[in-house]
């Protein structure tokens, strides 16, 4: 398994497990369980959530998934911005350390910006550090100015992710805030990495999928895979999904892939506000 490193020095897996949508339909949980444990059994022990996720039920998921083999498991989840004030921050983290069944969290995230001081949060997560409920703190939907304000703030410096959307169709952050977090040593986490399958039917993707026999949702994968500070978390709710996201890790991509992608994606030549979906 292919690591990236944080700015603390730990590694990482560059390809994890993404549970948005899961745990919202009772009768899909034997599967959504099975496919996060063939998931870790594959390697893919990055497993992120939230407590917006099924307002907690893909919490609890990924709870049961994990029950018994919680040291091998990089467990991230997400605090809602209304929840992010200092006092909130630390309730908000007890409730997910119980419906995932765990007392600590390898990384916490602020989901995205609310009214909240930024401060304020960043107060909560060095709390929450300091008592090791958390090893470590970051943000989503951070764009670049968000991120330069939050490096200026005291104890921002700590921050170890910023995950945002970021795949083949949705290519804004390689203009500034890839540049701008690699000067930090900040790795990207790359939510819907394929775009959640709605790709194009036809074009580049498809014809390097045939060069490649392989699918062009693989072929999308290993395009955000193929920076080495991005972390792609795909979500996949069936066995035979899982398996294709692992074999998109080892797709190597040519140079002739990459420009053909560029010609029916082309990378951005101006700033692009962050999207977000």
């Amino acid at each position: 398994m292919r690591t990236v490193r944080l700015p603390s020095g730990d590694e990482v897996p560059a390809l994890g497990q993404g549970t948005w949508y899961m745990g919202e339909q009772p009768q899909m949980r034997a599967q959504e369980v099975a496919a996060l444990r063939q998931g870790l059994d594959l390697g893919l022990t990055l497993i992120d959530t939230a407590e917006m996720y099924a307002e907690g039920g893909a919490e609890e998921l990924v709870g049961e998934a994990i029950r018994g083999r919680r040291d091998g498991v990089f467990l991230v989840s997400k605090v809602y911005p209304h929840n992010a004030s200092r006092k909130g921050v630390a309730e908000a983290c007890e409730r997910s350390l119980r419906r995932l069944g765990t007392d600590y969290l390898d990384l916490y995230l602020l989901h995205w910006r609310g009214s909240i001081p930024l401060s304020a949060t960043i107060e909560g997560f060095e709390d929450l550090k300091r008592v090791g409920k958390i090893r470590h703190w970051g943000v989503s939907n951070f764009d670049t100015d968000d991120m330069e304000e939050l490096a200026a703030l005291h104890s921002g410096g700590n921050c170890a992710i910023n995950q945002v959307l970021y795949n083949v169709r949705r290519r804004g952050p390689e203009f500034d805030l890839l540049p701008w977090m690699k000067t930090q040593g900040i790795p990207l986490m790359a939510y819907s990495p394929i775009e959640q399958g709605r790709l194009p039917g036809r074009g580049a993707l498809t014809e390097i999928a045939r060069r490649h026999a392989v699918t062009p949702f693989q072929v999308a994968l290993a395009f955000t895979l193929r920076r080495p500070d991005v972390i792609a978390i795909p979500k996949a709710s069936d066995l035979a999904h899982v398996a294709a996201n692992r074999q998109a890790l080892d797709l190597q991509l040519t140079d002739e892939d990459l420009a053909l992608i560029d010609q029916d994606f082309p990378p951005p030549r101006r700033k692009v506000r962050l999207e977000m979906i």
